[in-house]
């Protein structure tokens, strides 16, 4: 079975678009320090692309802003710019409950079937607790899905940038957030509602939950 990965659509990604989805991973969640230097020749062979595809990869990464490419000398990752954040947050508040109405709308469109695994998965024994590091990763999952569910390729991509801008925001301050769990089962209900087609009620969980998330991380600022 091939194990290379695929477009929501099973198409075979490309090798920069394989590099870069790792990256933005590590840059994200932080794996890859905000500041710190991408050699190219390091990313090449851990990565096991060429540099072409690679330098593909980073210039895409540059344009949403998770690094900057400085004229002799090189390629670094964005720092984390916590005072961005009221910014964020007024795009996310208005962008992200049209998200979940229109995924409700359209009852999750030909992502139904990854919508119903993730409200599965939710659901099953083990994820009561998970390990922050987790939870973070689900609910960046949770919400690709919507953005895809919601069938607007622009607002999809508009609303994964700044996704990722808070998700960063939030992996700086995770340890200081004495509950996460809580601001992650509040997905159950949103997936049941996209599910269910109850657009308003997707819209009020998703306005109420980027709210929630800004709350929670001024009270540790």
């Amino acid at each position: 079975m091939s194990t290379t990965p695929l477009h929501a659509q099973g198409e075979p990604l490309s090798l920069a678009d394989q590099a870069f989805l790792q990256l933005q991973d590590r840059l994200i969640f932080l794996d890859i320090p905000p500041g710190a230097p991408l050699n190219e020749g390091r990313l090449s062979q851990e990565l096991q692309l060429g540099r072409t595809p690679l330098r593909e990869a980073l210039k895409r990464l540059e344009s949403e802003h998770l690094v900057v490419t400085y004229s002799r000398r090189g390629t670094f990752a964005t720092t984390v710019d916590i005072t961005a954040l009221s910014e964020i947050s007024q795009v996310r508040e208005v962008l992200e409950p049209l998200a979940a109405r229109l995924a409700a709308e359209r009852r999750g469109g030909d992502s139904r079937p990854q919508l119903e695994e993730l409200s599965d998965l939710l659901a099953s024994p083990g994820n009561e607790r998970l390990p922050k590091d987790e939870a973070l990763r689900w609910d960046v999952r949770i919400h690709r899905a919507i953005y895809a569910a919601a069938g607007n390729s622009h607002l999809q991509v508009t609303l994964e940038r700044y996704s990722n801008l808070a998700t960063r925001i939030w992996c700086v301050v995770a340890d200081r957030i004495p509950e996460l769990q809580e601001h992650i089962t509040v997905h159950s209900a949103l997936l049941s509602a996209v599910l269910a087609g109850e657009a308003e009620e997707a819209g009020t969980i998703m306005l109420h939950h980027v709210q929630d998330f800004e709350t929670q991380i001024r009270q540790v600022l």
